[in-house]
């Protein structure tokens, strides 16, 4: 009950005046039935505004450290991401994966909207990364569409580190569901799942022409953190 409450009298509403959000292709998701809607991920706000803009409910698996915040803080944000329909997922350790697409078999199996971001994390830069083959799993395990979606001017609204975002104008962008019933029963090999995503991660591209980077978004981040702390240790000393 809450989910609506927030989608059409609290959050729904202020989402729109903020963002003043233009939606193309809704007709793209399906009216009814399982159906996968996979997209770029570029802001804390994508959690909330695909969700506003949908006339069916979606359920998102969001990071676990939405939910195990310390204090009266961390209870209200577990509870406020619950209440939007996040299911919270561990991504660290060797079980991470399986659990998360343990989750979104659940979330199918029921015949509902599972929102996947195939990168993983948000893009730090506004590139598109290349995409984990959870979403291909899950897709062809459940034998559903995956409809691809994408984010238009949300990093410039808050970008990471922004705690409150501004007001920008965001489009954002539904594509033709993708088929993958001719890959039924083909979701052990690895060829496949990675041909599955790319296909996923090439039509998100299409729609959102955002620069495409050919690595995990979790590397580069991680990568440039460490040079960055590198950076702080050994100071590069002044030319004469």
């Amino acid at each position: 009950m809450f989910y609506y409450v927030l989608k059409y009298v609290l959050l729904g509403p202020l989402l729109r005046v903020a963002f003043r959000p233009r939606i193309e292709g809704l007709d793209h998701v399906p009216g009814s039935g399982a159906a996968i809607v996979a997209g770029n991920h570029l802001s804390f706000a994508d959690h909330f505004l695909m969700p506003a803009v949908l006339r069916r409910r979606i359920t998102f698996l969001a990071k676990a450290e939405y939910f195990t915040g310390p204090g009266l803080k961390g209870r209200l944000t577990a509870f406020f991401f619950r209440s939007a329909g996040q299911i919270p997922v561990d991504r660290s350790g060797k079980e991470a994966g399986q659990a998360a697409i343990r989750e979104g078999l659940g979330v199918l199996g029921r015949g509902e909207l599972l929102g996947i971001y195939p990168e993983g994390t948000r893009s730090h830069d506004g590139r598109l990364y290349k995409g984990k083959v959870g979403v291909a799993v899950m897709a062809l395990r459940a034998g559903v569409p995956v409809v691809p979606c994408a984010m238009i001017g949300t990093f410039e609204a808050q970008p990471p580190g922004r705690k409150i975002p501004k007001l920008h104008p965001v489009v954002i962008r539904f594509g033709e569901p993708l088929d993958f019933s001719r890959y039924a029963g083909m979701e052990g090999e690895k060829a496949v799942l990675r041909a599955v995503t790319d296909e996923i991660v090439y039509a998100i591209l299409s729609l959102s022409g955002q620069e495409y980077v050919d690595r995990y978004a979790a590397d580069v981040k991680a990568e440039e953190a460490r040079k960055a702390a590198e950076g702080r240790r050994f100071p590069r000393l002044p030319r004469r």
